[in-house]
């Protein structure tokens, strides 16, 4: 009895081979060199800024978010606080179904895009299955370890209006509550928290609490038909905080405000 060949299926064979006319390399090559430099400076701000210029990471009232819950000052010398608390955002971005997309595209070119061939066929696929990668199966552990610093930025965003007695309404206020905001919405976009919320439910209309799900659910499922945009945005948001409160302390710029 014959043997058929293993089949190798319709992908392109060979890197970079593609029917495509498009510039299907801009969208990987934008992701890849946007999501590196956040990364850069996030670990640049949150481990050398202050020790090697001693620039601080709270300013008139403001504390930067990779900071937040600011604890353990001292705990774990060279290290800073945000030791503490960036695991959990950068793990749950780094574990993110979206993030996976792009940065398997852009930097490990598995596709590069749609359609487009690889450097080198697959052997076995262990990607998953091992260090660091395997990692990425605790994407909903990282989403609820999340919640916790995401906790804290709304109080500092909420205690950042209070000056004294006294309200106060500016620049620094405006960017800090926008970053809570887009924070929030790419946390509750998450698909894992869609499916926590209304999966392993058979039927949606069987009790109150079952059709509370229901509309939780659909509420989620409107947050995550968007869940790239709140990424980039949330990302884009949480780096000038940052930067805002470094800028500030250094003198570099002012906070426009006005006080009730």
């Amino acid at each position: 009895m014959l043997r058929s060949a293993t089949p190798r299926g319709i992908a392109w064979q060979g890197f970079a081979t593609t029917s495509r006319r498009d510039r299907w390399w801009v969208e990987p090559a934008i992701t890849g060199i946007g999501f590196g430099l956040f990364i850069v400076y996030s670990l640049f701000s949150a481990f050398l800024w202050q020790p090697l210029f001693g620039v601080p990471y709270e300013a008139q009232g403001y504390l930067s978010p990779f900071f937040s819950p600011l604890f353990g000052q001292g705990l774990l010398p060279p290290l800073t606080p945000a030791a503490l608390i960036l695991w959990a955002p950068l793990g749950l971005r780094a574990s993110c179904y979206y993030y996976r997309k792009f940065y398997y595209r852009a930097y490990f070119l598995d596709p590069p895009a749609c359609a487009v061939g690889e450097p080198r066929p697959h052997g076995r696929y262990a990607l998953e299955r091992r260090l660091p990668f395997i990692l990425q199966n605790l994407h909903r552990f990282f989403l609820y370890a999340a919640f916790v610093p995401l906790f804290f930025l709304w109080l500092d965003a909420v205690s950042a209006l209070r000056v004294g007695d006294q309200w106060r309404l500016g620049l620094g206020t405006i960017l800090f509550m926008t970053n809570v905001v887009l924070l929030s919405a790419f946390s509750l976009s998450c698909h894992s928290l869609r499916h926590l919320v209304g999966g392993r439910l058979d039927c949606f209309s069987c009790s109150y609490a079952a059709r509370a799900r229901h509309g939780a659910w659909r509420w989620l499922s409107g947050l995550n038909a968007h869940h790239m945009r709140w990424a980039w945005l949330s990302l884009i948001s949480v780096a000038l905080a940052d930067l805002f409160v470094r800028l500030l302390a250094a003198g570099a710029i002012a906070d426009p405000h006005i006080l009730l």
